[in-house]
């Protein structure tokens, strides 16, 4: 289990955190409501005694527009208008050009979050001042640069003061003339934690070059969801909205109910790391049997030879944060946290479901044969291993409550396929399945691990989403290309 933490800020307006027993409690502050007698002070917090939490959400903000603003193909007011669709940006190939945004009235100001755009690709260098009548300005920041890492938001710290304006000055960035924003935000005090993390995916131990991640946002105007590619990630691409680092060393992976599909054929959003083992050669297709994929080892020797593996072991360790509570009865609280995807069937998909009444949550897997039945339709069976996965049980005997971390490992042999389920001070549950039948020792056939939240309600509340905490994520083959 994820350890007890305390932080604390003693600047003004900034959010103090403290945390005993586990227990968070986080002073107020910004806005009208600051009680900057009990940030000075953060003693003697119980269960009972638990402050007001600083919530830090923007400002309304709307942009001060000046004659030159007319025909820029991407008008200044795009940057906060709300939409974070690389398509609507305020965008301009002028050196030095200024962003005014107008907050509506003096407020106290401590950051700034920015979606720059290409942040993942190009990195700014801008200056940030404050003014209170949109006359005289005090500088904040100078030539400070992004960090050509963040494909959502960039936290951007400032010293507080109280300001009615906010100015951005883009100087330009080391790529190209296009300099852009495609949203800012203005916050009350800093924040750096959750989703706006100091630390990147790629630092927290987690090896991510044998991955590419998918994510619900349509950036490259392709229709589909948009993939990064394990370059990317390993140079430590990170996302507020969909993939970060968590405070605790772990990554988030966050999927929407509603979002872009990764093809025509699927119903459902994701946030997924699919495997890789070509490890960025591109010389290398990611599908078929070849150094990409891997085989199992009852394969014939020729696609045993042609493939990056045979057999598979994948160790994941992780806390479920959220799940769905509104839609179809058979979709409510259900997402797959980890998979085991063949050419278009799944040996395995390993289900977290938590029902809103329960406080446990339950874990199942499926396995889909490529055997059909009469109907021609794949059969597939599903092993319950903690509690059920029916649509209105009871809290399950000894489940899973959110936050809690545990573990899975999943392991192909030939053609035997366990899985484990572990935490810390119970005993393991395994099941096994004989998979002599299933058909996957086709040579055609190739497989590949993936681990995320894919997402199964397509029905829920539009504000609602699934949410994990990635801990620890090992993934080895007998015969893989890159083993050491």
């Amino acid at each position: 289990m994820t350890t007890c933490k305390e932080y604390v800020r003693t600047s003004p307006c900034r959010c103090i955190s403290l945390i005993t027993a586990c227990v968070l409690s986080v002073t107020a502050c910004g806005g009208g409501s600051s009680n900057e007698s009990a940030i000075d002070t953060p003693t003697n917090t119980t269960e009972s005694e638990v402050p007001t939490v600083c919530e830090n959400e923007p400002y309304s903000l709307s942009v001060v527009i000046d004659d030159d603003d007319a025909a820029t193909p991407y008008p200044p007011e795009n940057a906060v208008d709300g939409d974070t669709a690389l398509s609507s940006r305020w965008q301009t190939t002028d050196t030095d050009a200024v962003l005014t945004v107008d907050m509506g009235s003096s407020e106290s100001l401590g950051a700034v979050t920015i979606k720059w755009f290409d942040g993942d690709k190009k990195v700014y260098t801008y200056s940030i001042e404050a003014s209170t009548d949109n006359a005289q300005w005090e500088g904040l920041i100078q030539d400070a640069e992004s960090s050509g890492r963040h494909s959502g938001y960039e936290l951007i710290s400032l010293p507080t003061t109280q300001a009615r304006y906010l100015r951005l000055t883009i100087h330009g960035n080391d790529a190209d003339d296009e300099n852009g924003v495609v949203e800012i935000q203005a916050h009350p005090c800093e924040q750096a934690t959750g989703q706006f993390s100091s630390a990147f995916p790629n630092e927290v131990g987690i090896e991510l070059n044998d991955w590419y991640l998918s994510i619900p946002s349509d950036d490259d105007n392709s229709g589909t969801a948009d993939s990064i590619s394990e370059q990317t990630l390993a140079n430590g691409y990170t996302n507020s909205e969909y993939f970060y680092a968590s405070d605790d060393g772990g990554i988030v992976m966050r999927a929407p109910s509603y979002g872009y599909k990764t093809s025509e054929n699927t119903q459902y959003t994701r946030v997924e790391l699919r495997e890789m083992l070509r490890r960025g050669d591109t010389s290398i297709s990611t599908q078929g049997v070849n150094k990409n994929n891997w085989v199992f080892g009852a394969a014939p020797s020729s696609a045993q030879e042609m493939a990056g593996g045979i057999d598979g072991d994948l160790n994941v360790t992780l806390a479920v944060n959220q799940v769905t509570t509104t839609g179809a009865d058979y979709q409510i609280g259900r997402i797959v946290i980890g998979q085991i995807h063949a050419n278009d069937d799944e040996p395995i998909r390993l289900y977290y479901r938590k029902l809103p009444n329960n406080s446990l949550g339950s874990v199942y897997f499926a396995h889909e044969s490529r055997i059909t039945d009469e109907n021609g339709d794949n059969i597939e069976s599903y092993v319950e291993m903690i509690g059920a996965r029916g649509n209105s049980i009871d809290n399950p005997d000894d489940g899973i409550a959110l936050n809690e971390e545990f573990s899975y490992h999943i392991n192909v042999s030939v053609n035997l396929l366990t899985v484990t389920i572990s935490r810390e001070g119970k005993p393991d549950v395994v099941a096994n399945v004989d998979m002599r039948e299933s058909g996957y020792d086709d040579p055609s056939q190739y497989q590949y691990f993936k681990v995320g939240v894919y997402h199964l309600n397509n029905t829920s509340d539009p504000t609602e989403y699934a949410q994990a905490t990635f801990y620890e994520i090992r993934n080895s083959h007998t015969g893989y290309l890159y083993s050491e």
